[in-house]
């Protein structure tokens, strides 16, 4: 974590004037577009696309280099990918990162266990996070992921999970938060966190997205209805203690949370954007993007011989900065707010006197 707060101010200059240029902090890979589940609040599973190989991957690797402090493996759903423990393995012996974070449906309850075992065994020097989706609880968990028996799967594969004992994993629950469960989120926290205890809860909302092929689809809570779950939620946590790795998650989260709202009503960033700064996301086929929410391309790495700093540094990149420095889009991505806020003093301040005090 020293690392990354030492190169803060460089990002924060970059931002400014365009040098020094630096590499992503972090990383989002979506190893595949397919997916076994069949969510109301995602279709992603209708994209295709060459998914990279191990193989490509691990050039790609080689040419980020140490610079990338987090990286999320993301999909679709990543467990498919059956070489998913060798691309781990390459990210931590190529980057070294701190933290490698991979959200996961839970169906695969014969395979994912035992892939996350090897993959804890590979990076022992890196926190590996495992975020396990539940939209709610049992039933109703089925209905909005569109798999019948997803809830028993799931679970199956949560506590194949805990009974695993390794000071470097991290077994947390995730909710989008949609129009489809907005009202249960009290309901659904107090379960998860009475019964499955995970180590960390977090949410995300529900938002239109070009990369999940949602645009245009009625998924998002309404304003006033997310606010309520939100301080709901928020209220509720602030009774659970955290330690570890999940007390900053939270700390961060909570912040998080307020941000969203702000952004829901003003329709505007409210802390300045890094995405294509010190952020940036890797498609299935290789194409770069600044965030998932534009999701346009930069540039294709199998195009430029796998070499990141090409496309992270080339013309393209650099329009799609200026568009985001300029304000010309908002949204309340998660993984990308959570960049902007260690990047934005008065925030992180407010994050560290949490934990501090927590």
């Amino acid at each position: 974590m020293i690392r990354v707060l030492l190169a803060i101010p460089q990002y924060k200059i970059f931002r400014s004037v365009g040098h020094p240029r630096k590499m992503p902090l972090n990383v989002t890979l979506s190893v595949t577009y397919s997916c076994n589940s069949r969510c109301k609040t995602c279709h992603i599973w209708n994209r295709k696309a060459k998914d990279l190989s191990a193989e490509e991957l691990e050039s790609v690797f080689r040419s980020l280099g140490k610079a990338p402090y987090w990286f999320t493996i993301s999909g679709g759903e990543p467990f498919l990918r059956k070489d998913i423990v060798d691309i781990c393995r390459s990210i931590y012996v190529n980057c070294a990162p701190g933290i490698i974070n991979i959200p996961t449906n839970a169906l695969l309850y014969n395979t994912i266990p035992n892939q996350v075992e090897k993959i804890v065994q590979s990076c022992p020097k890196t926190s590996i996070v495992i975020n396990i989706s539940l939209d709610g609880v049992g039933p109703d968990h089925d209905e909005i992921r569109g798999v019948p028996g997803n809830w028993e799967k799931a679970m199956t594969t949560y506590h194949a999970l805990r009974e695993l004992k390794y000071s470097n994993l991290e077994l947390g629950i995730h909710t989008v938060v949609s129009k489809y469960n907005v009202d249960l989120i009290p309901r659904i926290y107090e379960y998860m966190m009475a019964e499955l205890k995970p180590d960390s809860y977090i949410t995300e909302i529900a938002e239109e997205r070009v990369e999940l092929c949602t645009m245009g689809e009625d998924i998002t809570p309404s304003p006033d209805g997310y606010m309520r779950a939100i301080d709901s939620l928020s209220l509720e946590m602030r009774c659970h203690k955290f330690s570890g790795l999940s007390r900053v998650t939270h700390a961060f989260r909570e912040q998080y949370y307020h941000m969203v709202k702000e952004v829901l009503l003003k329709k505007r960033q409210i802390i300045p954007c890094y995405a294509g700064f010190a952020s940036a996301q890797i498609a299935p086929d290789g194409d770069v993007w600044m965030c998932c929410v534009r999701a346009e391309s930069v540039g294709n790495l199998r195009e430029a011989d796998y070499d990141f700093k090409k496309v992270w540094f080339g013309k393209r990149a650099e329009e799609a900065r200026k568009s985001i420095k300029n304000k010309e889009c908002y949204c309340p991505l998660a993984n990308a707010s959570y960049t902007n806020m260690l990047c934005h003093i008065p925030t992180l301040a407010r994050v560290g006197w949490k934990v501090i005090s927590s």
